[in-house]
This record gives C-alpha cells, structure tokens and sequence, in this order.
C-alpha cells in the first residue's frame, strides 16, 4: 500500500507570501548597502527601486488574498526602515558623506526621520483603509535619494539650472528635505491601484508603464525628476490648500487663534440660549418639587396621636326632663 502523498497547505502558502515578499525587500536594501560600501554606487539604487517594487507588492497580495495581519503590518514597516532609511543613506555615505569628519550625521539624520515616520505610520494609519499619508512616505523618500546618484552622474543635471552647484554639495540638501517633509503633516495622495475602470487606475497604470519604458531605454537619470515631481506635488498642494483656507477665514472675519467673528457670536448665541434653558427646567423642577410637597397627605407617626396617648373621653350625659321630686 503507498503511503498518502500529503498535499500542501494551500491557506498557509497564501499566508506566507506577502511576508516572503517582505523578506525580498530586506534583501535587497541590504544588499543595496553592501553594493555601495563595494563602491559600485548605481547599482546599488537599482537594488534599493526593486526593493520599492517589493514593498508595493506585498501589501495588495496580503489584501487580495485576505491574509494581512499586525505581524505582517509590524514586520513590513522594520523592513522599510532598512530599505528606505538606512539604505539610501549608507550609499550617499559611501558615495559622498564619509570624506569629512560630521557629514555622517546627514546619514542618522535621515535614517532618524525614516524611523520616526514608519513609527508615527504604525500608530496612525497602519491597517487602514486610507487614500492619503500623513507625511511623505518612508519608501518615496528612499527611492528619491537612492535615484540622486544617477540624475547627478548624467548631462541632465548638467543642463539644469543647479549645474554651478556642485552635485555633492546639493545632496545635504536634498537629504534635509527628505527628512523634513518625512516627519511632517503634508498629506501625500498614496499611488492608486492599477486598473482600467477608474481614473486612478489609469492613473496608476500609466505611472507603471512610464517606469517600465525608462528601465528598458535606460533612461535611469529620469526616475529622480519623477520622483521630485510627486515630492513637490504634496507639498505644493498643501501649502495651496492653507492658503485657501487662511483667507477664507480672513474674510469672514479672523480672529486669532483661527476662528471667525461670526462662529464666536454663533457660539455665544447657542450658549445663551442653553443657559436660559437650563433656569427654565431648573425654575420647573423646583416648583413640580413644591407642589408635591403640598399635595403629599401629612403621616402621622405611631404613637403621637392624641388617640393612641388619652383613652377616649367619657360619653355626655343623658338630657334632665325636668326637676326632681321630693
């Protein structure tokens, strides 16, 4: 008799995957640094884009198969912290950063906002359905600086206006940026689905094609251009979007501290109207209260009445009809 072939665990395999996909994207931020720390500096931003496409991955599969979880929520933001923070840092260190004494500290400073952010993320948002995040996020910041070697290595930066800016020089920069608008609250849009049945999905599926072409043409230089685009976008959006708001409010009206004149009569107004309402039901219970009180029969106690203290009086006496006889 053969022995059952056991089948595997199919539930199990579709458990495991997304965090297998998780699991690439470590490998790949570290082998991102020990690339750069080899000195081969372009192919370690290639490694840190296959960890971003990694990172997109394994979040739609833990949906799309209903197996997402706080371990994998957990294990994805350490991954990130490697990949997108630590990562893209090391390779500008080992590129740029490690020729003077304390231009390491651009490297913590980055890592350091990369943490905080994928903190602040596991609080906030993590395991949300949510169509913005609240800061730049920790992946488009990496890939952002990990793509800079490239744009700086090619003619395009050469024929910006930054070309008088030593490439080197303009990287503190860039990584102060990043690492602002990481721990911020500028709302980014999160990159929609692909598809063809909305107009983000076209949106997205657009974006992936435009990436796919500039990977088969080898036209990498354009990947940080594309990537600064979707930085500024956040950022000019919000600063757009207050605006608006501050001079609405001016017009209405402002007063320090951010709200409108006619909120504040609004407010005194309803709160007048509730404390008028208030000594009504107060001046109502206390006379409901009172005439209880008046219509409540008086109780008398056992033992105070005169009727259970003095035996009864004695009966009167019967009528005389007239006088005695003799």
């Amino acid at each position: 008799m053969k022995p059952a072939i056991r089948t595997p665990d199919v539930r199990r395999v579709v458990v495991l995957f997304p965090s297998g996909l998780t699991l690439a994207n470590l490998f790949f931020g570290v082998f991102a640094i020990v690339t750069a720390s080899r000195g081969d500096y372009a192919r370690a931003g290639w490694y840190v884009m296959f960890g971003g496409v990694a990172d997109a991955l394994d979040g739609r599969v833990a949906r799309a198969t209903n197996s997402g979880g706080r371990f994998g929520e957990e294990l994805d933001s350490l991954v990130d912290a490697i990949t997108f923070g630590l990562a893209p840092a090391l390779i500008m260190y080992f590129a740029v950063l490690n020729r003077e004494g304390w231009d390491w500290f651009w490297c913590f400073l980055f890592a350091a906002c990369a943490v905080l952010r994928l903190a602040r993320f596991n609080i906030e948002q993590a395991g949300t359905a949510k169509s913005y995040f609240q800061g730049l996020p920790s992946p488009a910041a990496g890939i952002t600086l990990a793509t800079y070697y490239w744009f700086s290595q090619s003619p395009l930066y050469a024929e910006t206006n930054v070309a008088n800016w030593p490439w080197h020089q303009m990287l503190r920069m860039v990584m102060a940026v990043l690492s602002f608008l990481m721990i911020s609250n500028v709302p980014y849009p999160v990159l929609p689905n692909v598809g063809l049945r909305s107009r983000a999905g076209v949106a997205g599926l657009a974006v992936v094609v435009l990436g796919i072409a500039l990977l088969i043409f080898g036209q990498n230089e354009y990947f940080f251009p594309i990537a600064v685009l979707y930085v500024s976008f956040g950022l000019v959006r919000a600063t757009a979007l207050g605006l608006i708001e501050r001079r609405q409010n001016v017009g209405g009206g402002w007063i320090p501290g951010g709200r409108r004149a006619e909120d504040v009569a609004i407010d005194e107004h309803v709160g007048g109207e509730e404390r008028a309402h208030r000594r009504r039901r107060r001046r109502r219970r206390s006379s409901s209260q009172r005439l209880d009180r008046e219509d409540r029969p008086s109780r008398e106690i056992p033992g105070d009445s005169p009727s259970a203290s003095s035996p009864p009086p004695p009966p009167p006496p019967p009528p005389h009809s007239g006088a005695p006889r003799p």
